[in-house]
């Protein structure tokens, strides 16, 4: 466990939060952004969250000597009420106060984790790339692996969309490659080990665009240069320290990396242009689409719709009762 995580005791949850509450209760600040009223006066958007969700809350006439204690990235104690706005659940916040300090937190309370533990993810990886036929892929694949080390089972998927959790990474990319083995082995005309390879690394220049697996934010090499861009030079350095630039392995699994958006505007350089690479589109996002369904239906009871989802054309979806 990493140490900057701390047993602090069990507390309410957001996903349990009602109507008309009224509570202190600590939670992550994960983003603030500053508004002003019609009439002037100054007040704050707080995105508060713990490993249950998220919830926006309204600090109404928020004073300087406020804004001093709110630190995004932070756990801090919430003074709030349990409102209902546009038929979601909101804060409205009367007060901000930092934890008091020597009091234990553990960020596992605060952050969505994988519901995979790391050892089952580890055993999965090398379970996949043990069963590779073509030894290049392998080895480009653990090389790839070395580069980003710890980084591949702690870090998201995504900052704020599909798999935007601790250890998200690593399950995206272990749930395209079981996808990846079912299709295969449907469709034998496919390579199975450059499609597996592909699912286990395209994404793994993530670790790079993101600041990390806590309110991650896009870093200034992530934003200039995309995850895409950052894993395609990383492996021209695996490939040329192994001496298998010239091999067509290589060269395959850099389309793969490149192609896995599927569309120039999506931010793919390249489309598709070997069937593996257009089986790794489809399945990457058939996988971010069913997470960011997954969250969406976790947080509403049947017979409910979701809120608009922005990721699928602002869309809402129906969860039957049956």
């Amino acid at each position: 466990m990493p140490s900057w995580m701390k047993w602090s005791g069990k507390m309410k949850k957001i996903k349990d939060f009602e109507k008309n509450e009224r509570m202190v209760i600590p939670l992550l600040i994960n983003e603030v952004k500053n508004g002003t009223t019609s009439k002037g006066s100054p007040y704050l958007t707080v995105t508060l969250q713990d490993n249950t969700g998220m919830i926006d809350g309204k600090f109404w006439d928020v004073k300087p000597a406020d804004l001093e204690k709110i630190h995004a990235g932070e756990v801090e104690n919430i003074t709030c009420e349990v409102i209902e706005y546009n038929k979601n659940l909101q804060l409205r916040i009367n007060h901000i106060e930092p934890v008091p300090e020597g009091q234990k937190i553990d960020y596992y309370e605060y952050v969505a984790s994988s519901s995979l533990p790391e050892k089952v993810r580890r055993e999965r990886l090398e379970n996949y790339i043990g069963s590779m036929d073509n030894e290049i892929y392998g080895k480009l694949v653990r090389g790839m692996l070395e580069k980003v080390g710890e980084h591949y089972f702690s870090y998201p998927a995504a900052s704020k969309i599909h798999h935007n959790f601790i250890g998200g990474l690593s399950e995206h990319s272990l749930s395209m490659a079981e996808m990846a083995e079912v299709i295969a082995d449907h469709y034998p005309q496919l390579n199975r080990d450059l499609l597996i390879a592909g699912a286990l690394i395209h994404d793994v220049g993530k670790t790079m665009e993101m600041s990390g697996p806590v309110t991650t934010e896009y870093t200034l090499q992530g934003k200039l240069e995309g995850h895409i861009s950052l894993a395609n030079g990383w492996l021209t350095e695996v490939e040329n320290e192994l001496g298998l630039a010239d091999t067509e392995e290589a060269i395959l699994l850099h389309h793969m990396i490149l192609s896995h958006h599927g569309h120039y505007e999506f931010g793919s350089p390249v489309l598709p242009m070997i069937q593996e690479a257009e089986v790794l589109y489809i399945i990457d996002n058939l996988d971010a689409r069913l997470n960011t369904l997954k969250k969406a239906m976790e947080s509403i009871k049947p017979g409910e719709w979701t809120p608009k989802l922005f990721a699928l054309d602002n869309r809402q979806f129906y969860k039957p009762k049956g």
